[in-house]
């Protein structure tokens, strides 16, 4: 058999462009990626648990997103973890390891639950933008005015910005992008728990109970539901498995590139987990049963309300980069599937150049990226219009999306790439796993739903009033 011939130094084995990433740049991603807007709302959810189940709560999941995020990252390669046949994306690896329906049936919920996270991030950002108008509003008026808005023109402004951004090309041509949306996650759970901090100290005690939020404050029954839904809340903050094999894509070998990924993973995981922590039980211990679904509207509407402004801008700078981080895999699907159907169309294949000042080379535009594009961040932002408490909508889709995308796939791919033998004890431990987590997976379902049934009995289309 012929040895494979040598690539040359600006290619990989695969023959594209020589990748660039780094440990440092992964972890960027990942925390992108991981640290959303979820992380202002684990304070509401450790309330519902309490200070037991809370934490530990929290722990379980940060150690199951590691754990099955290790096993997923031995999945990049098909075969040999060093020279196998790259897998770019997390369907390519499904397909080329599982194969048949089940490599549909992943599909259809990976991009499902991307599409609906682009559609809950459009949401938070132009609550956050709300937030800053109405707090410069409520102090100019010395506090007689409500200022009450729409937050229409906010998403579409977060969207014209997002069509901008979408016409960059390649994955890893944004590590600039994830790297200034890190530091922002950074900067407003920083702010968070600082407030929390101070607020704890006002207070002079530290609130909260062992069990969470106590019965009479709410019935048995929105007990019950709540206690799911902060379930669905704490898998949703962890939900990245999803763009983790594309994220991998983006990292240079050797060393191969599953070591680098899990040495990402680690610092990731343990840094996110940290700040969750931190945010989530200093946001509890401030307010207890009163803990508010996102931390930053807590602090009394507006003081400090200079501090509050900055926390809210960076809440936004952090989602136009996460916003990128999640919907590339569904543009690159698209336009794959598109070239392979239509190799001959200029509309699709043909790159034109357009040279811009500053810039030593030129543009790159192809029509149907452009257009096709575009045209999915304006949908994303009329669904986001149309249907402003879809944010328990994307709960929904993290809680189903937590189980077949961060437990069950990478479980049965790591059990068919290293041939583990069936009923083996670590056949058996990673079968009990998964079946663990598909249980939390329906709870926080059951308990999302009821909360979008309570939505639906308010809602008014295109009528998002605050």
């Amino acid at each position: 058999m012929e040895a494979p011939r040598p690539a040359f130094k600006c290619f990989d084995d695969d023959g594209k462009l020589k990748r660039s990433g780094t440990v440092w740049t992964a972890s960027a991603h990942i925390i992108t990626a991981v640290i959303g807007s979820g992380v202002l709302s684990l304070a509401w959810a450790i309330g519902q648990l309490g200070w037991i189940a809370g934490p530990v709560v929290m722990f379980l999941f940060s150690f199951v997103t590691y754990y099955c995020s290790t096993l997923l990252s031995d999945c990049y390669r098909t075969g040999d973890p060093v020279s196998g046949k790259r897998n770019y994306t997390y369907m390519d690896a499904v397909r080329s390891i599982l194969g048949g329906f089940r490599f549909k049936i992943c599909g259809l919920i990976q991009y499902l639950n991307l599409f609906g996270i682009t559609i809950g991030y459009t949401i938070a950002a132009s609550i956050s933008m709300m937030a800053i108008k109405r707090s410069n509003c409520f102090h100019e008026s010395g506090g007689k005015n409500p200022c009450h808005m729409s937050s229409n023109p906010y998403m579409i402004m977060f969207g014209v910005t997002e069509i901008l951004l979408s016409q960059i090309k390649d994955f890893d041509q944004i590590w600039w992008l994830s790297i200034v949306a890190a530091i922002m996650s950074f900067t407003y759970s920083a702010i968070g728990l600082a407030l929390g901090i101070i607020q704890v100290a006002a207070n002079g005690v530290v609130k909260g109970s062992l069990t969470g939020i106590s019965i009479g404050a709410v019935t048995q029954t929105q007990k019950i539901w709540r206690t799911f839904q902060a379930l669905g809340d704490i898998a949703f903050a962890y939900s990245y498995s999803a763009v983790l094999i594309e994220i991998q894509d983006t990292v240079r070998s050797p060393p191969a590139e599953s070591k680098t990924m899990k040495n990402a993973t680690r610092i990731s995981i343990t840094v996110t987990t940290t700040f969750y922590l931190l945010c989530g039980c200093m946001g509890y211990a401030a307010f207890g049963d009163a803990a508010p679904g996102n931390l930053l509207t807590g602090f009394g509407f507006y003081n400090p309300f200079w501090l509050l402004d900055v926390a809210n801008a960076a809440i936004v700078v952090h989602l136009v980069g996460a916003y990128q981080v999640f919907a590339q895999p569904i543009f690159a699907f698209i336009e794959k599937q598109a070239a392979a159907r239509f190799p001959d169309s200029d509309l699709v294949t043909k790159e034109h150049e357009i040279r811009i000042p500053g810039l030593k080379s030129p543009y790159k535009v192809n029509v149907f990226r452009t257009v096709y594009r575009s045209g999915f961040v304006v949908l994303t932002t009329v669904i986001s219009m149309l249907m402003p408490f879809f944010n328990d909508v994307v709960g929904i889709l993290g809680a189903l999306g937590f189980w077949p995308l961060t437990v069950y796939f990478p479980v049965e791919m790591y059990i068919k790439q290293r041939k583990v033998e069936r009923w083996s004890m670590k056949w058996v431990c990673l079968q009990l796993l998964s079946a663990g987590c598909l249980m939390v997976t329906l709870v926080a379902g059951v308990g999302s739903i009821a909360g979008v049934m309570l939505d639906l009995k308010v809602y008014k289309p295109f009528k998002s009033t605050y």
